[in-house]
């Protein structure tokens, strides 16, 4: 099943004398990559008190991988975690695989904590941290591109950091875990989608704080093991996205656009062939959703591939990425350096040149509205 592929492309040639950062990029955009502080004194340092003396750099502290986390290549040969050395980054991920643009999702937990000004400072440290490091020191070509971190326990101060950042030209988007409280389509939420509107910035919801702190398990209870919470995962981005769509939210904000990062894509089809039906009939319960809800999907969301559910039979992938519509929403992503890393050459069989060309790069250069 694993098929080796060519690269996507290359990098254009830039003319003589030209600086790396007058290079036109034309390969892989990775949608999906986690920088990760050397250590939490880089987060600390940038917190006010009283939260800097309460930071520890706390994460999850339950359903963790019992192996390990992370690609055991990917620890610095010097010491530190995994994707803490832009250098080994740039040389497993960037020039391996000719990636043009890796978009950048700090994992921060911060979503899990009942206090949420502690929860937004730790926002606020790590937003500034990846603005000063990987965005301008480690990014002299301008491969690497941010996402602005939210705490979503406050939404006036989650809109009030998306103001603090949406003209950093490397801030692309807008990103907060999909463990929560209450579904995304709930008014609660509105501040932080005007202001991702506003500003023309995608909303990433990522997976990793379902059943942590505050937040609900979207299973009836909480699971054993690891890998029982970790299949699960993907419960919370079906939940999120049917009220997403029944709440009317593409309605109230026509310019929202929403990425589902490491959620997995097979159970979107299926979803929405249940979903439309039952709008059909009861569509007089939330007459503001004007049109099936599987037809919002091409100008709203898009789905990024890691972690990419493959059967042995690659005819029936192929099926699969027809029936989720690929070559419009699909975007790659690699997830690096975590365990479960998807390989550009190994993850997909072979392709159409033009889905391939659709998955790897077109849909997130236009999604992300990245220069051509």
């Amino acid at each position: 099943m694993d098929v080796e592929a060519a690269p996507i492309t290359t990098i254009e040639s830039a003319p003589a004398g030209a600086s790396a950062a007058d290079r036109r990029r034309t390969g892989i955009i990775d949608v999906d990559v986690h920088p990760v502080p050397r250590s939490p004194d880089e987060i600390r340092a940038r917190m006010p008190m009283p939260w800097r003396d309460r930071f520890k750099g706390e994460r999850r502290s339950f359903f963790l991988n019992p192996v390990h986390g992370s690609r055991l290549d990917s620890m610095p040969a010097g010491g530190g975690p995994a994707g803490s050395e832009p250098e080994l980054l740039r040389e497993q991920l960037i020039e391996t695989y000719n990636v043009a643009h890796a978009i950048l999702i700090s994992r921060t937990f911060c979503n899990i904590h009942p206090d949420p000004d502690y929860a937004a400072a730790i926002a606020a440290a790590f937003n500034e941290w990846l603005a000063e490091t990987w965005l301008t020191e480690y990014n002299q070509d301008g491969c690497f591109k941010g996402s602005i971190t939210v705490a979503q326990q406050d939404p006036l101060r989650a809109a009030e950091e998306i103001e603090r950042w949406a003209e950093h030209p490397q801030m692309i988007q807008v990103t907060m875990d999909s463990g929560a409280r209450m579904p995304f389509g709930q008014r609660f939420y509105h501040p932080i989608y005007e202001a991702c509107e506003r500003h023309g910035l995608p909303l990433a919801i990522h997976p990793g704080t379902e059943g942590m702190g505050i937040n609900h398990q979207p299973t009836p209870g909480f699971p054993t093991h690891y890998v029982e919470w970790h299949c699960a995962m993907s419960f919370s981005f079906q939940a999120h996205l049917v009220s997403l769509l029944t709440e009317g939210i593409f309605e109230r904000f026509p310019g929202l656009r929403i990425v589902l990062v490491e959620g997995g894509i097979a159970w979107l089809a299926p979803l929405m062939w249940r979903l439309d039906p039952y709008w059909k009939s009861l569509r007089s319960e939330i007459p503001w959703v004007r049109k099936p809800p599987s037809e919002y999907l091409q100008d709203h969301l898009r789905l990024a591939s890691q972690p990419l559910e493959r059967p042995d039979d690659d005819r029936q992938f192929m099926q699969l990425l027809e029936m989720v519509d690929a070559e419009h929403l699909l975007m790659f992503s690699s997830d690096y350096p975590h365990w479960d890393f998807d390989s550009p050459t190994r993850a997909f069989p072979k392709l159409p040149d033009a889905l391939r060309q659709a998955i790897f790069r077109d849909n997130a250069r236009a999604f992300y509205k990245l220069e051509a």
